[in-house]
C-alpha cells in the first residue's frame, strides 16, 4: 500500500461535513469528516495501518504514513494477525519547546507614526523581516527573570518593562527616560552612543549607566498591548513575548523628530533612530502605519502576522503624516487610547451587528490578550492560510486567557516570508469559505 495526501482544508473549524476520497494502491476509502474533528479523531476513522501525521503553520498537508512496517510477502499469515490483534499505541508528541521572555514597543512618534527595525537577513527570527523594537529579557539587566513554567512568566511585569526599554535603546538609539522633573531625558550623540555600545556589549547594567546619566527609565509610559506566544509547531525557538505602545510626548511645532515639549514644558530633541551597526537590523525609520501595511501588501518589506496584526489595529486610529497639527494628533492618540481600554474588544459594525454573539475573547482586554496563532485552514480561492488567534498557546492551555477570536490573518507563507498578509473579520472569511463551497460542489454535481 502507498502514501497518500489527506488536504488539511477538510480538517478545519467549518459548519459543514463532508466525504472526501483518498487514493490508496488497491482501493478507494472514504473518510467522514465532521464539525470541529481534530486530527486524532480524524485518525481513528482511517483504515490501519495508516495514521495522521500532525500539521505545521508551514506545512499545509498532512501525508498519511503507515504506522508500522507491511509485512514482507515471506511473513507468515499468523505474525500478520497477531500484529492486527495487538494494540495500536498513539505515539506521544514531544514537549513544545520551552518559551523564553521578551518585549517589545510599538513605539509612536511625535508626529504619530510608527518606528519600524529591518532585521538582518542571518537573523535567526524574523529575519530580513521589519520588526518593533525589542529583544530577550536579560538577567544581568533586569535582575532575577520569571521562572520557567511560572504564571508570572506570561504576565506583564517590571522586568518585561525594563527590558523594553533597555532593547529599544540599543536596537534604535532612542532612550525613553525621564529626569527627576518628569521631562524627557536628552542626552549629547557621544554620551548617548558611548552608553548605547556598553549597554549592548553588558559592560554595564542598563539601570547603572542610566542613573549615572541623570535617568529614570519611563515604565509607567508604557502600555500593554497584547502578548505573544510562538505556536509550539512552529521554530525551535519559541517566546512570550508582550507588547507595549509608548507614545512620544507630542512636539509643538508638530514637526517630523524635531523639538518636543516634556512633561514640564522643556525642549528635548528626540534623536533620529538609528541601527545597532548591522549586528542585528540594518535600518530604522518612523513611517505612517498605513505606509508600513501598503509596503508590505506590495511586496516591498516582509512583516509577519503579529507585527502586520498591530499595525493594522493602530491604524485605524494613528494616520501619521506632517500636515496634522497637534490637536490633530492629539485627537488621533485619544481614540487609540480608548480603543485599546475598552471592552468588549470588538466594534458594533463587525458582521451580525449588535445581535451577533460576543465571543468570550471579547471580554478580555488589550492588555490582557495572549495570542498564539493556530492554522484554520487554507482558502479554496487564493490558497492563504487562514490564522486564529483567540488560543494562548500550550502553556496557558486551561486557564481563562486568550486572544481575540473575531478577527484572523490571511498569509501566503513563502520562502522569503509571509506574503499577502491581511485582517480579516473571521465570520466574512467563513461565509466567503462556505459560498465557495457550495459553488465547487455545484461544477462537480453538473459534471455528473
Amino acid at each position: 500500500m502507498t502514501s497518500a495526501w489527506l488536504c488539511l482544508h477538510c480538517v478545519r473549524n467549518s459548519a459543514l461535513s463532508r466525504t472526501i476520497t483518498i487514493p490508496l494502491k488497491d482501493a478507494r476509502v472514504k473518510v467522514d469528516i465532521i464539525k470541529r474533528q481534530h486530527h486524532s479523531r480524524v485518525a481513528t476513522e482511517l483504515p490501519q495501518p495508516y495514521s495522521l501525521e500532525p500539521c505545521t503553520a508551514k506545512r499545509y498537508f498532512s501525508k498519511m504514513a503507515p504506522r508500522q512496517s507491511a509485512p514482507t510477502p515471506t511473513s507468515p499469515p499468523s505474525s500478520r494477525a497477531g500484529a492486527s490483534d495487538k494494540p495500536q499505541t498513539k505515539a506521544k508528541r514531544p514537549p513544545p519547546t520551552p518559551v523564553r521572555p521578551s518585549s517589545s514597543i510599538l513605539l509612536i512618534s511625535p508626529n504619530n507614526q510608527v518606528l519600524l527595525l529591518h532585521r538582518v537577513q542571518s537573523s535567526k527570527s524574523f529575519a530580513s523581516a521589519h520588526v518593533f523594537p525589542g529583544g530577550n529579557l536579560s538577567s544581568f539587566h533586569e535582575g532575577p527573570l520569571p521562572e520557567p513554567g511560572s504564571e508570572s512568566l506570561h504576565e506583564d511585569s517590571l522586568v518585561y518593562r525594563l527590558a523594553a526599554v533597555r532593547e529599544t535603546f540599543e536596537e534604535s538609539g532612542i532612550l525613553l527616560a525621564k529626569t527627576n522633573d518628569g521631562s524627557l531625558l536628552g542626552l549629547s550623540d557621544q554620551v548617548r552612543e558611548a552608553g548605547r555600545k556598553a549597554v549592548h556589549g553588558n559592560t554595564v547594567k542598563f539601570i547603572d549607566w542610566l542613573a549615572s546619566v541623570g535617568g529614570i527609565p519611563d515604565t509607567d509610559g508604557l502600555i500593554p498591548f497584547t502578548r505573544w506566544i510562538t505556536p509550539p509547531n512552529g521554530p525551535n525557538r519559541r517566546f512570550s513575548t508582550q507588547m507595549y505602545v509608548y507614545m512620544l510626548p507630542l512636539s509643538a511645532a508638530s514637526a517630523s523628530l524635531g523639538p518636543t515639549a516634556g512633561a514640564e514644558g522643556h525642549e528635548v530633541i528626540i534623536p533620529t533612530p538609528t541601527h545597532d551597526g548591522g549586528l542585528e537590523h540594518t535600518a530604522a525609520a518612523f513611517d505612517d502605519p498605513f505606509n508600513w501595511i501598503s509596503r508590505a501588501r506590495s511586496g516591498e518589506i516582509i512583516l509577519f502576522p503579529p507585527q502586520f496584526f498591530l499595525l493594522h489595529l493602530v491604524a485605524q486610529f494613528v494616520k501619521g503624516g506632517d500636515t496634522s497639527s497637534a490637536r490633530d494628533y492629539q485627537t488621533e492618540r485619544e481614540g487609540l487610547m480608548e480603543f485599546l481600554s475598552r471592552t468588549p474588544t470588538i466594534r458594533s459594525d463587525r458582521p451580525g451587528g449588535e445581535e451577533a454573539k460576543v465571543h468570550a475573547t471579547a471580554s478580555i482586554p488589550w492588555a490582557d490578550k495572549v495570542m498564539s496563532p493556530t492554522v484554520l485552514f487554507m482558502r479554496q480561492s487564493d490558497r492563504r492560510v487562514v490564522l486564529g488567534l483567540d488560543k494562548p498557546g500550550p502553556e496557558l492551555k486551561g486557564t481563562k486567557r486568550g486572544g481575540d477570536w473575531d478577527r484572523v490573518v490571511l498569509v501566503s507563507f513563502r520562502r522569503e516570508g509571509p506574503r499577502d498578509v491581511e485582517v480579516r473579520w473571521r465570520e466574512d472569511v467563513l461565509r466567503e469559505e462556505r459560498e465557495a463551497e457550495r459553488k465547487e460542489e455545484a461544477k462537480r454535481a453538473a459534471k455528473l
